[in-house]
C-alpha cells in the first residue's frame, strides 16, 4: 500500500519543475519582521533615463568636443527623457501591478552648484515620490548610482594641478576626499529631511566595486582616473568611498524618522553589490589549473566580498589578502539589507594578468579578452548586445554564497535583467530568475525579500551608450514613447498576483535554450 501512497502524492502534487511558485505578501527588506515578505520591483538610475542634466560628471564626459565636453563614447543627452515623462512612467509601473520602485535622486540636479540647493528639482522628486505613494508603490532611492556633480570631480580637469576648489573637488581619494564626504553627508542629510516621510527604504551606494574600477582603476568612467597600477592611491579612493557609504547611512538613519508605509520602520538603509557567476579559464577554456582557480577566488572574494565585510567588520583589507588591517569601527554595522546585481557568467585566468598584484588576474569583461573569455555551454544565452552569457541558475548559489557568509542580514535582488529586443527572451529571464530565487528561498532557507527588474525602460547603459535594450518597456529613439514588452506583461500578472503560475514556468522557465535573439551571438561567449 505504500506505493499507493506515494503514487497518490506524487499525482496530487505535479511535476515540481512546473508546479506554481508563490511568494506571499509584500514584506520590509528588513528587520526579523520582514521575513518571508517579498517585493516584485522595478529599477533604474537617474542619469541613465533622465534628460536635461547637464551638471552631471557624465555629461561633460560624453558631451561632443565641440560643445565644452570631452567626446567620451555615446553622448547621454536627454537619455529617454525620464525626468519629464517620470509621472507618466510610475503609471508604468501601476499598470504593471508591481509594489517597488528603485530609482536615483540625482544629486546634481538637487546641488548644481556646491552649496546650492535648486528648490524646483525637489518639488519635482517629491512629486514623483507622492505619485508613488498614492498608487501604493513603494520607492527604493539610491541616493549615488554611478554618477555625481562635476564639481565633486571633473573629469575635464580631474589632475587638479591648483587643488580642490568649489568648482573641482578633484575626486575620490583626493585632497578633496574630506570636503566630498561632507558634501555627501549634507546632501543625505537633506535628502531625509525633505523626503522621509514619503521613503522608508534607502540604497547609499550603486555597485560600489564596479564603480571605483571603472571610474578609478581602469579609468574608463568618468572622471577617468587610472590607478589600477598605483594600489595606495585606489585604496585611498576605497577608504574614501566606505566613508561616504557610512556617512550617508548614518545621516539617513538619523534624520528620516517618519514612517512613511506603516511597517513600523522609519529607515532601512542598504546598498547593491554586483555579483557574478566566475569561473576559471586559460586560452579561453574552462580551467583546472590551480593558478586560475586561485585567481577565480581572488577576484570573488574583491568582487563580492572586500566592500561587505569592510561594513560588516569595520575595516578595511589594504592589500587585499582577505584580512582587515585598518581598523574603521565607525563603518560596523553600516546595512540593514544587502542587494545582490546578477548578470553574467565569465571567465578569469591568471595567465596572463592584466591587472597587477596582489590581484594577479585577468576577467573577460564587456569586449576585454586576454584568454578568459569562455564560450557560453548553450549559444541561445549569449546576450548578443553586451557579449556576455547570462545564466539564470547561477543566483541560486550566489544568493546561499551571501547567506552563508553573511547571516541574518537581509538579501534582496535588486537588478537582474537582459538585454534584448526579444521580448519572450526577458520573459523568459524573468521567470528563470525567479526560480532560481524561490529555489534559494524554498529549498535553501535563504532569506531573499525582493526582486527587482533592469528596467523599467531601455536606457543609456553607461559606455555601452543606447544600443543595449534592457527595457520592459522599448522606447522609440525620435519620439521616445514607451511600448510594453512580452516582458513587462510577464512580470506585470506574476506582481499582480504573486505567483509564478504553472503554465508560466512550462512557457517560459526551466533550463533549456532561450527564445533566439535578433542579434548575432558572434560575441565575447561565442569564443571557439
Amino acid at each position: 500500500m505504500r506505493w499507493l501512497v506515494a503514487l497518490a502524492c506524487c499525482t496530487a502534487c505535479g511535476d515540481s519543475s512546473t508546479a506554481p511558485i508563490s511568494f506571499g505578501s509584500i514584506g520590509p527588506l528588513s528587520s526579523d519582521a520582514g521575513k518571508g515578505g517579498f517585493r516584485f520591483g522595478v529599477a533604474t538610475a537617474a542619469t541613465q533615463i533622465e534628460d536635461m542634466n547637464p551638471n552631471t560628471d557624465w555629461y561633460v564626459w560624453t558631451e561632443p568636443t565641440a560643445q565644452g565636453g570631452l567626446g567620451k563614447d555615446t553622448f547621454v543627452g536627454d537619455a529617454v527623457d525620464g525626468f519629464s515623462q517620470d509621472l507618466a512612467d510610475v503609471g508604468l509601473i501601476a499598470d504593471m501591478g508591481l509594489d517597488s520602485y528603485r530609482f536615483s535622486i540625482e544629486w546634481a540636479r538637487i546641488e548644481p552648484q556646491k552649496g546650492v540647493i535648486d528648490e524646483t528639482a525637489i518639488a519635482h522628486y517629491r512629486a514623483e515620490l507622492q505619485a508613488l505613494h498614492d498608487m501604493g508603490i513603494r520607492p527604493l532611492v539610491t541616493v549615488l548610482h554611478f554618477s555625481v556633480p562635476v564639481w565633486v570631480g571633473d573629469p575635464r580637469a580631474i589632475s587638479c594641478p591648483d587643488g580642490p576648489t568649489d568648482t573641482n573637488l578633484c575626486g575620490f581619494g583626493s585632497a578633496g576626499g574630506p570636503q566630498i564626504i561632507l558634501a555627501a553627508q549634507a546632501h543625505a542629510v537633506l535628502l531625509a529631511q525633505r523626503f522621509g516621510d514619503l521613503v522608508d527604504e534607502w540604497g547609499t551606494v550603486n555597485e560600489p566595486i564596479n564603480y571605483l574600477i571603472a571610474s578609478y582603476g581602469a579609468g574608463t568612467f568618468p572622471p577617468g582616473k587610472g590607478l589600477v597600477f598605483d594600489l595606495p592611491s585606489l585604496v585611498a579612493v576605497l577608504r574614501d568611498y566606505l566613508t561616504i557609504h557610512a556617512a550617508i547611512y548614518t545621516a539617513i538613519k538619523q534624520n528620516d524618522t517618519i514612517d512613511a508605509d506603516g511597517d513600523g520602520i522609519a529607515a532601512s538603509v542598504g546598498f547593491s553589490m554586483s555579483v557574478a557567476d566566475w569561473e576559471p579559464a586559460r586560452g579561453n577554456k574552462p580551467s583546472t589549473d590551480p593558478d586560475d582557480i586561485a585567481a577565480r577566488d581572488r577576484l570573488v572574494y574583491i568582487f563580492h566580498y572586500l566592500w561587505v565585510d569592510a561594513v560588516m567588520q569595520g575595516g578595511l583589507d589594504t592589500d587585499f589578502d582577505g584580512t582587515i588591517d585598518e581598523p574603521h569601527p565607525e563603518w560596523q554595522g553600516t546595512v540593514d539589507w544587502l542587494g545582490l546585481q546578477y548578470y553574467l557568467r565569465g571567465g578569469v585566468t591568471s595567465a596572463p594578468a592584466a591587472f597587477p598584484p596582489p590581484i594577479s588576474l585577468t576577467p573577460c569583461v564587456l569586449g576585454f579578452d586576454l584568454g578568459a573569455c569562455l564560450p557560453a555551454p548553450d549559444q541561445t544565452y549569449c546576450v548578443g548586445q553586451m557579449g556576455y552569457e547570462f545564466y539564470p541558475p547561477a543566483i541560486r548559489d550566489l544568493l546561499g554564497a551571501f547567506a552563508k557568509r553573511y547571516p541574518g542580514l537581509p538579501l534582496v535582488v535588486t537588478e537582474s535583467g537582459i538585454a534584448s529586443d526579444v521580448g519572450t527572451r526577458r520573459a523568459e529571464q524573468i521567470v528563470r530568475t525567479l526560480e532560481a530565487i524561490a529555489a534559494a528561498r524554498d529549498s535553501d532557507g535563504v532569506d531573499v525579500r525582493g526582486f527587482y527588474e533592469w528596467s523599467l525602460t531601455d536606457n543609456f547603459e553607461w559606455a555601452q551608450g543606447f544600443a543595449p535594450h534592457f527595457g520592459l518597456y522599448s522606447v522609440d529613439d525620435a519620439t521616445y514613447a514607451r511600448t510594453a514588452t512580452e516582458g513587462a506583461t510577464v512580470l506585470g500578472a506574476i506582481s499582480s498576483s504573486r505567483i509564478v503560475t504553472k503554465a508560466q514556468r512550462s512557457q517560459y522557465g526551466g533550463t533549456g535554450p532561450l527564445t533566439a535573439d535578433t542579434v548575432s551571438t558572434d560575441s565575447f561567449c561565442t569564443v571557439p
